[in-house]
Formats: C-alpha cells, sequence, structure tokens
C-alpha cells in the first residue's frame, strides 16, 4: 500500500505490506515526522503540511516542489559519498518522502558523555561531510547538533529540509556559522576545541585557501549578529 493523505494532512495506509503502524514523532510548522516500517526496513516519514492561507494550487505547488528538492538534494549528498539516509519512496503529489531510519544517536544528546579524544573524533568526520556536501555544490541549513546522528560511530547527517544547491559563499559560511552557535549555545565548554576538530576534517577536503575564505565569511556574519544584538539592546 502507498502512502498518502487524508483530507487534514495527516498519513492514511498506516500499514504497509503487513508491518506496524506508524508512529508520530515531531509535528513541525513545515512537516510531520512519522517512524514505522516500509518494506520492512524501519523508515521515516516525511509530510509537508498544507498552509492554509495559500491558494490550494500555490501551496500543492510550494510543497511538490520542496518535496521533489529534499528528496534529489539527499540522493545527490550520498552520491557525492556524505553520509545520509536512503530515499525509499517518494509522492511528490502528496509531499511524502520515506526514507531510511538512521538508527543511532543524537549528537546533541551524547555529546557531554564522550571523551575528549572520541568528541574530536567526532567532529573531524563530521568536518569531512560538511566539506565534502560543500565541494558538491549543497548547504545543509540547519547544520546543528541535533541533525547528526552516530551510528556505528559513523557521523550522518538527517532533516536536509533547508538544504539547498549553492556555490556562495554567503550560504556557505552561514551553514558553519550554525554549526558554531549550536555548539556554543549548548556545549560552551568544548566549542573551541570541537571546532577545531571539525575545522581539521573540513580544510582536508575543501583544502587551505577555500578555508580561509569560509572562516573570514563566518567571522563578517558573526559580526553583523553582534552589531543587530548591540542595536537591539541599545533600542536603535
Amino acid at each position: 500500500m502507498r502512502p498518502s493523505l487524508n483530507k487534514d494532512g495527516g498519513l492514511i495506509g498506516l500499514t504497509f505490506h503487513g508491518s506496524n503502524k506508524l508512529r508520530l514523532i515531531t509535528a513541525g510548522a513545515e512537516a510531520v515526522i512519522y517512524e514505522g516500517l516500509f518494506l520492512k526496513l524501519p523508515s521515516v516519514f516525511k509530510v509537508r503540511i498544507s498552509k492554509p492561507y495559500r491558494d490550494r494550487r500555490f501551496d500543492s505547488l510550494i510543497r511538490k516542489e520542496r518535496t521533489l528538492s529534499e528528496a534529489r538534494i539527499i540522493i545527490a549528498a550520498r552520491k557525492s559519498g556524505v553520509h545520509a539516509p536512503a530515499i525509499y519512496y517518494i509522492n511528490a503529489d502528496e509531499a511524502i518522502i520515506v526514507m531510511e531510519k538512521i538508527e543511532g544517536l543524537l549528537l546533541r544528546d551524547i555529546l557531554d558523555k564522550l571523551t575528549d579524544s572520541e568528541r574530536c573524533r567526532i567532529f573531524i568526520d563530521l568536518g569531512k561531510n560538511v566539506g565534502i556536501l560543500h565541494k558538491a555544490g549543497i548547504v545543509h541549513g540547519d547544520l546543528t547538533t541535533s541533525n547528526i546522528v552516530i551510528k556505528d560511530n559513523n557521523v550522518y547527517l538527517v532533516d536536509f529540509g533547508l538544504a539547498k544547491y549553492s556555490n556562495e559563499i554567503e550560504d556557505i559560511g552561514v551553514d558553519l556559522h550554525l554549526l558554531l552557535r549550536a555548539i556554543e549555545s549548548t556545549h560552551y565548554e568544548y566549542k573551541d576545541v570541537l571546532f577545531s576538530c571539525f575545522l581539521e576534517g573540513y580544510r582536508k577536503v575543501i583544502g587551505e585557501a577555500e578555508l580561509e575564505l569560509v572562516l573570514n565569511k563566518v567571522k563578517e556574519i558573526r559580526m553583523r549578529g553582534r552589531y543587530i544584538e548591540e542595536r537591539r539592546n541599545r533600542g536603535v
């Protein structure tokens, strides 16, 4: 049975080839995420939800295009060598992607439990994966420790909902800025070491010259953010 939507945007056909029912994981502003079995494989079901304030045809077109774009980017990322979920099924008309469930642990949840050497090794691996992604002309768009899964000591990138094709240094810099901001906000005591380890892996893929350009852009982005924050604090 193929997954499809009911009138409220929920999945119907909740069993597939005799598998168990789907379980709701999260319901966000843009998509609803379920997990269950698809063709007897542990899977994640991502459904982009309809926006009632948009014209129905326009809404359908947007969700279809974004669904196809995300699936294509994940496939391209995997082909380039990035660890990312396999795509099992796409229903663009109903904005559904069924993908591999990475049976691992969120980096956010385990970082404090690791040794210094384990943390560094993971961030070197993360740097290599992000470097491969950027070299393939893809930016993740939401590079945080909540979207990084550790499985069998390997780093997997997940949730490509905000990913896009881009070689713009601004977009690449934003990816690294988001990661740095994430580790600053949740694991401040490790931030310098973790980012240094990340850059070690990243440098191996993109090279020293490109790294310098990216880091200069990251500094610029962070300075802009501080300037805006200072103006807010002054009430300007």
